[in-house]
């Protein structure tokens, strides 16, 4: 499969989800990922490919944006080179995090973004991170309460996890495993 015509995110996109903020007032607007959108289909599900270049965003290592699943949309993804953490986190009605956890991942596991959950994906280590995903076609992602929040409930950074302190209230947050095996039913990303 030929990887072409990226959406490319760049530093400048993610600039109210950054942790350093110091760092950012001086950065380029760097190429910061790239997705390959609607590489195959089967009925309404799409699948993508995106690769997170290894690099440091000041004291955070690269991540993505971050967005809410709306309605009853699953995501599933596949590590296919490199190593990831997903943080994954869901709000209430009041707009605060009831529920925070991670993934880390490398090349081969699967890793499932529940429905009405939020997540960014991190880049932890020193290769560039190649992961696939499987989402409904019908699926739009929600940016904006995490941009609103100023990040996800916490940040990746040299210093390990620190919480974000725009939430009033932050869960600790738990590591989870990966899936143990490729999901022979898809139904719940649509």
């Amino acid at each position: 499969m030929k990887l072409e015509n990226p959406d490319i995110r760049h530093l400048y996109d993610l600039k109210e989800v950054l942790y350093d903020k110091e760092w950012l007032k001086g950065a380029p607007d760097l190429e910061l990922y790239y997705m390959y959108r609607n590489l195959k289909r089967d009925g309404n599900l799409r699948y993508d490919v995106t690769v997170i270049p290894a690099q440091m965003l000041g004291k955070e290592f690269t991540k993505t944006k971050g967005h809410y699943h709306p309605d009853c949309y699953g995501e599933l993804y596949i590590v296919i080179e490199g190593e990831a953490i997903y943080l994954m986190q869901k709000i209430n009605d009041e707009g605060e995090i009831e529920d925070i956890y991670f993934v880390e991942a490398k090349a081969g596991d699967h890793v499932i973004i529940p429905p009405h959950y939020g997540h960014v994906t991190i880049n932890p280590g020193d290769k560039d991170l190649k992961m696939a995903n499987w989402v409904c076609d019908d699926f739009k992602s929600l940016y904006s309460q995490i941009e609103e929040k100023g990040g996800a409930g916490y940040f990746y950074t040299l210093d390990g996890w620190i919480k974000n302190d725009n939430y009033e209230r932050v869960p600790d947050l738990r590591n989870e495993q990966p899936e143990e095996s490729m999901p022979e039913d898809l139904s719940f990303l649509k």
